[in-house]
C-alpha cells in the first residue's frame, strides 16, 4: 500500500498546524506505516521527534479507563446496569439542573437545555456514564479547588446539566466518577488498576505522569503555554482537571507513543484482552443525539463529514483527545489508525487539527482500498 499522500499531508502540517506528530497504521494485524515527524523544540527546530516520544493522550485516557472497568464487568464484579451510588454512595440525592462553567471561556457558562428542576443522582447507572447520557455537565472548574480531595468532592457533589437519558453531553465529570468507582472496585489506585488490567497485559508502556513537571530535555512532546499555571506544559498533564486531581484521573492523564495506542486499538480487533461479546457491546450504538453516536466509552462513526471518523466505515469506533490525539478502529477494513499530535502547543483557538484528521484519514482509506 502506498501511503505517500498521507505522508505528504502530515509533513506539510508540521510547523503549520502542529510542531510534532506520530502516525501509526495497522492493517490486518500488521504495522504498515510508522512515522514520527517534527521537533520537541519547534522554535529552534531541534530535538527531532522519534518513535518513542511520548504524547499527552488527553481523552484517549477514557478508553483505557473504560477497558479496565469492562474487565471487572467480565469478572462479574460489577454490571453496567448497576447504579453509580452502589459504589460511590456520596453520589446520590436530588441535584439541580443548571448551566456549567465554560472550559474554553473561563468566567462564562454553558447551558445545554432550557429545562430546570432536579435530577436524582441515585438513578444514574454506569451505562449512563459510559454513553455520556447521564445528564452530568461536560466540565466543572476542578482547577479552582484547593487540592485533589476537594476536587473529588466537587465531582461527587456536582449538579446536572440536563435530565438523565435526554441527550448526549460528552462529560469529563462522568469519566472522573467512573475512575473513582473503578479504583474503589479494584481496591487499588487508578493508575495501578489500569496498569494491571490494561497496559501490562498488552505489553504497553503507556503511563500516567503524576510527578512534578519534567525537564524539557525529556522525550515528551510539550503542549500549551498555560496562562493559568504560568509555564509551558512539558511532562505534566495538559488537562487542568486531571492536574488538580494529581495527574491521575479517569478522563485524562495518560502519556504514550503512537505504537502503543495502535497496539491498544488492535486488541479490540483481536479480542486479546476483552471477550468478543464485550467488545460488541462496547461498540454498538448505545446513545445518539444529533450527529453524535456513542457506544460504551467509545465514540462511534459520525455522519458529519467534518468528523474525524467519517472517512472510515460505519462500523468504526475510537476517540479523540483535546491535545490533538486520536485513535480509530475500522473493523470492516481490519484497520487501526493512531495519530498523535501536540497541536495545542499554539493555543486553543484557530486550531487546524480537525481538518487535518479528516484529510489524513481520507488519504489512508483511499490507500487501503486501493491495495
Amino acid at each position: 500500500m502506498d501511503f505517500s499522500q498521507a505522508d505528504s499531508i502530515l509533513s506539510q502540517a508540521i510547523g503549520t498546524i502542529t510542531p510534532a506528530a506520530q502516525l501509526v497504521i495497522r492493517h490486518k494485524g500488521e504495522v504498515v506505516y510508522d512515522m514520527a515527524l517534527g521537533f520537541l523544540d519547534p522554535e529552534t527546530m531541534t530535538r527531532p521527534v522519534n518513535a518513542k516520544t511520548l504524547f499527552d493522550l488527553a481523552s484517549l485516557t477514557k478508553l483505557f479507563t473504560t477497558t479496565a472497568f469492562m474487565t471487572l464487568v467480565e469478572q462479574g464484579k460489577i454490571s453496567v446496569e448497576d447504579r453509580v451510588c452502589s459504589v460511590l454512595p456520596e453520589f446520590s440525592g436530588m441535584r439541580p439542573i443548571q448551566p456549567y462553567e465554560n472550559p474554553l471561556d473561563w468566567g462564562k457558562t454553558v447551558s445545554v437545555t432550557d429545562q430546570r428542576g432536579t435530577v436524582d443522582a441515585s438513578r444514574v447507572t454506569f451505562r449512563n456514564l459510559l454513553t455520556h447520557n447521564s445528564g452530568l455537565p461536560a466540565w466543572r472548574a476542578f482547577k479552582d479547588q484547593p487540592d485533589a480531595e476537594s476536587a473529588i468532592r466537587l465531582a461527587l457533589d456536582t449538579f446536572f446539566s440536563s435530565p438523565t437519558g435526554e441527550r448526549v453531553v460528552y462529560s469529563d465529570v462522568g469519566l472522573i466518577l467512573l475512575g473513582l468507582a473503578l479504583s474503589k472496585l479494584a481496591g487499588s489506585p487508578l493508575d495501578e488498576t489500569i496498569y494491571q488490567r490494561v497496559t501490562k497485559p498488552l505489553g504497553l508502556s503507556a503511563h500516567f505522569q503524576p510527578a512534578a513537571p519534567l525537564q524539557s530535555t525529556q522525550n515528551i512532546a510539550p503542549t500549551e503555554l498555560c496562562k493559568w499555571r504560568g509555564r509551558r506544559i512539558v511532562g505534566e498533564v495538559h488537562d487542568e482537571s486531571a492536574w488538580r486531581l494529581g495527574g491521575v484521573a479517569g478522563h485524562a492523564g495518560l502519556f504514550a507513543h503512537a505504537r502503543d495506542v495502535a497496539a491498544f486499538g488492535q486488541s479490540f480487533l483481536d479480542a486479546s484482552l476483552l471477550q468478543r461479546e464485550t467488545i460488541a457491546e462496547m461498540t454498538r450504538l448505545q446513545a445518539e443525539f444529533e450527529s453524535t453516536r456513542r457506544g460504551l466509552g467509545f465514540a462511534l462513526w459520525s455522519p458529519d463529514p467534518e468528523a474525524s471518523s467519517n472517512p472510515f466505515s460505519t462500523a468504526t469506533f475510537g476517540h479523540t483527545g483535546f491535545t490533538g490525539t486520536c485513535v480509530w478502529i475500522d473493523p470492516s477494513r481490519a484497520l487501526v489508525v493512531a495519530l498523535l499530535t501536540n497541536d495545542v502547543y499554539g493555543g486553543r483557538e484557530e486550531r487546524g487539527i480537525a481538518a487535518l484528521r479528516v484529510q489524513i484519514h481520507q488519504a489512508i482509506v483511499e490507500s487501503v482500498d486501493a491495495g
